[in-house]
């Protein structure tokens, strides 16, 4: 058994597609790395193990959730690491380049590795002078690099050239020496291929394309090329991590709240999301409620879709966890929670109020209609169904009045098209229907195959 596989437990987040890490220092004390704000699972490790978290590291200002290490600091004493470049304004060791601290046994050496952002560091984990693994954030992950163009389109290039150097430096390190990124497969800090979230230095020497660039400027322009967009609210976290997320002290709840009171809050400006399933949302919903089913990816469609400065109120099914809403709000910033419905939908018309309806097809009954697919460009290019429109999901609001009328809306399963169609709803777009199922599946039920390129399909 190495030494990952006995002292490392790695928390994946999903939805966010990143990982943070708990380190057990063998003394009853801990360290994190890129722990989110939501620390339900890192406290559950950290119980299971008698571990009391002692230092909480950050190896960026991270734009795609709020740092829990403020919240470590305030409930565990834990000391915060992070950049001196960062300009945090809250208490941390605030570390340069080659500065080490001592975990008591082991250490912990800072590199600046910049790229992801100006700031970055990456953690080289060292017993005595053998190097164990490097915690490389947003710098080299499996297979890739995360993204840099964070901080504005006049600075991508820059940006990339800095990651390029970056990465250099990390591959001088030993080829045994883990790699313990935080963004993975699902991040739209970066978008890697396959499922592994752990890697070797030599691993990546190997698989990795970007490292395989002959120079900077390939390396540059293959980086580049590789860049989709990210959700709005990447935009506003950096600066809040920087400020310091707010400390909570007490368990943040979503109160139960009436139909007329549902009613006050939407003519005041405020926005009703729907997390049911997609198919209870199709059967009856709030006129002008937005569907975000509660999964995994619930906290990017939200914060992608909602400004954070409206009060939200949430129709709920039965059996789905409040608790969950609330964290993955909070954990992105989003903490304008009015409540949910008390009793949902059976509620809001008892109390007289009307629902709307969206039809839910199965493949063989959606043919006839315009087909807009609102997948990814990276998906859509994968394979689409021929002559469709490709509409990205998180541009779907500003470019509504480009959507055909009486379309099938289409994504990979059902979930971010009925997102969408409740989004043509709410622009005022009627005879709209979900397809039930992914472009396979309608192309199976069609006939057709499906095609692979991006050229002349975008509305």
């Amino acid at each position: 058994m190495g030494f990952a596989d006995d002292h490392l437990i790695p928390l994946v987040d999903e939805g966010l597609g990143n990982s943070a890490y708990l380190l057990d220092l063998g003394d009853g004390r801990a360290l994190a790395v890129d722990a989110s704000r939501d620390l339900r699972a890192l406290h559950t490790a950290a119980e299971r193990r008698g571990l009391r978290i002692a230092f909480a590291a950050d190896t960026h200002l991270h734009a795609d959730f709020l740092s829990g290490a403020v919240q470590l600091g305030r409930d565990t004493g834990a000391t915060i690491l992070a950049s001196a470049a960062g300009r945090r304004v809250f208490d941390h060791r605030a570390l340069a380049d080659g500065e080490e601290v001592d975990l008591g046994g082991l250490t912990l050496r800072a590199l600046a590795t910049p790229g992801h952002t100006d700031e970055h560091l990456s953690f080289l984990l060292l017993d005595g002078s053998r190097e164990l693994g490097v915690f490389t954030g947003g710098s080299l992950i499996v297979n890739s690099a995360a993204r840099t163009d964070l901080l504005g389109p006049e600075r991508t290039e820059e940006l990339a050239r800095a990651q390029y150097r970056s990465l250099q430096r990390l591959t001088l390190l030993p080829e045994e020496v883990a790699v313990w990124p935080t963004h993975g497969a699902g991040s739209f800090c970066s978008a890697p291929p396959g499922t592994e979230r752990t890697t070797t230095i030599g691993a990546q020497k190997q698989a990795n394309r970007l490292l395989g660039a002959p120079d900077e400027d390939s390396f540059v322009a293959q980086l580049l090329a590789s860049l989709g967009t990210y959700p709005a609210y990447f935009n506003r976290l950096g600066e809040i991590n920087r400020r310091g997320p707010a400390v909570l002290t007490a368990q943040p709840l979503l109160p139960a709240l009436s139909a007329p009171q549902v009613r006050a809050l939407i003519a005041d400006g405020g926005h009703v999301v729907d997390v049911r399933p997609a198919a209870d949302y199709a059967a009856g919903h709030i006129p002008g409620s937005l569907s975000i089913p509660l999964r995994d990816q619930f906290a990017t469609w939200l914060g992608w879709l909602l400004p954070d400065t409206a009060p939200l109120a949430f129709v709920t099914g039965a059996d789905q966890d409040l608790s969950e809403i609330v964290w993955q709000s909070y954990k992105i910033g989003y903490e304008r929670l009015a409540g949910h419905l008390a009793a949902g939908m059976d509620a809001w018309l008892a109390d007289g109020n009307s629902q709307a309806t969206t039809e839910f097809l199965t493949a063989d009954r959606a043919a006839g209609r315009p087909y807009v697919d609102v997948r990814q460009e990276s998906e859509f290019a994968a394979g689409h169904v021929p002559g469709a429109i490709h509409i990205e999901l998180g541009g779907l609001s500003a470019a509504a009045a480009d959507a055909p009328h009486g379309p099938v809306v289409a994504c990979g399963h059902g979930e971010r098209a009925m997102t969408a169609a409740s989004l043509l709803e709410r622009a005022g777009h009627r005879d709209i229907a979900v397809l039930d199922g992914g472009p396979a599946d309608y192309a199976a039920a069609q006939g057709q195959h499906l095609v692979e390129g991006t050229e002349g399909t975008h509305a």
